[in-house]
């Protein structure tokens, strides 16, 4: 099992604030491929990842990570300073 969070409009889009998934994913890509079949909401949200970023167990990464022994993927959007 994993914990999936979402933030911001991905976490509007899709409905959910976190869900927890069991995933045999090898990678993030993986994974998002499995979500984007759970629902119409997810594959929607999830149908850009130019607008999304990913950390694995709490560090930014890409969709290439591998989840071995991961225990969380948060998603969210680009972040900007000021």
């Amino acid at each position: 099992m994993i914990d999936i969070l979402y933030f911001a409009w991905l976490r509007e889009r899709i409905g959910l604030p976190k869900e927890r998934v069991e995933t045999s994913a090898p990678t993030v890509a993986a994974l998002v491929e499995e979500l984007r079949a759970r629902s119409d909401h997810h594959a929607l949200a999830l149908s850009d990842l130019r607008a999304v970023r990913v950390a694995v167990d709490q560090e930014l990464t890409d969709f290439d990570a591998p989840l071995t022994g991961a225990r969380e993927v948060a998603f969210f959007p680009p972040m900007t300073g000021g």
